[in-house]
């Protein structure tokens, strides 16, 4: 009888630079029982060469004929998904890492929490060279969807998608990734989403490793338009999800705050990306004051993103 294959390490491929590296990393896994799953989103750059010296017949390798492009990337986030055989999913950027304990500490997190449908590995900041710059902030065993909001929201935790472990049946069964514009806040609202009912488990030990460089979506400040439109999506998401109400007193301590700090938090979000729009050329703060009624940008937000700017002229000196 053919064992279930157990995780789907799953990569949405576009850059060559670092490919080689992350799959190196996945292969070198402790726990073996996994397959890789690799989706060239029609990419022009030579990833073929790459993929084709390893011959594991673990990888599965699949080229889209017309790319999703950065703007609708989670376009291949899903794709992957559609092709994933395994119990569990992880979505990993192309120039990520896991460490070799990753899905062997998974393992041992869904023995000890097995109804879930979403578990956090901890994990490390590198950057271009490889060099740890920077690791997460440790988080409890175990905590709720309104837990991780609030450290997110308010205490500024950082998380990228490839941090999240994902039960595949029950990510299919929320219609996949949630498919927000250059995937911004995609990871945190199909995190959000997915631990609604029942919560996320969390490794005590770094699994992952997020390298941040030039190259990613993530560093661009030519798309701050349509990051405005992703955060309006994503506004009508949580004000859906913080409807039902929790229970336990820590949980409405932390809904309470949610709750009232909402506008709070998304003025944040706003004025971090004009901010970095600004930063290029400080006169694009005229562009954005005269349309904002057009972008529905509160005076709050703008003075956020003045503030931001100020503060990053400072520190850049």
């Amino acid at each position: 009888m053919t064992e279930d294959i157990k995780f789907s390490v799953t990569v949405p491929a576009y850059k060559a630079q670092f490919l080689g590296e992350c799959i190196d990393s996945i292969l070198a896994q402790t726990y073996k029982n996994f397959e890789v799953i690799i989706v060239n989103d029609a990419s022009p750059q030579d990833l073929d060469s790459i993929v084709n010296r390893y011959d594991d017949s673990r990888i599965h390798y699949y080229k889209n004929k017309v790319g999703f492009g950065a703007e609708h990337v989670v376009g291949n986030w899903n794709k992957c998904l559609e092709y994933a055989s395994g119990n569990y999913i992880i979505c990993m950027g192309d120039d990520d890492k896991l460490l070799p304990n990753c899905l062997e500490d998974y393992v041992k997190l869904i023995e000890q929490f097995p109804d879930l449908n979403l578990y956090h590995g901890m994990t490390m900041m590198i950057d271009e060279e490889g060099q740890v710059i920077d690791v997460q902030t440790p988080r409890p065993v175990f905590e709720s969807m309104y837990s991780i909001m609030y450290y997110r929201w308010f205490e500024n935790r950082r998380q990228y998608i490839g941090d999240w472990l994902f039960k595949t049946v029950a990510l299919r069964n929320m219609g996949g990734f949630i498919n927000l514009p250059y995937a911004w806040e995609s990871d945190d609202c199909t995190a959000y989403a997915a631990s609604q009912d029942r919560g996320c488990a969390n490794t005590q030990e770094p699994v992952f490793l997020y390298r941040i460089n030039s190259q990613t979506i993530s560093s661009k400040t030519n798309n701050t338009k349509d990051k405005l439109l992703a955060h309006f999506k994503a506004l009508d998401i949580y004000k859906s999800l913080l409807t039902k109400k929790p229970t336990s007193e820590p949980d409405m301590f932390y809904y309470g705050k949610l709750v009232s700090g909402l506008e709070k938090h998304m003025s944040k979000s706003f004025g971090i990306d004009i901010a970095a729009d600004i930063n290029k050329n400080p006169l694009r703060i005229l562009y954005w004051i005269w349309n904002k009624k057009k972008y529905s940008i509160s005076n709050i937000a703008l003075k956020k993103a003045i503030f931001y700017h100020i503060r990053d002229f400072f520190s850049n000196r």
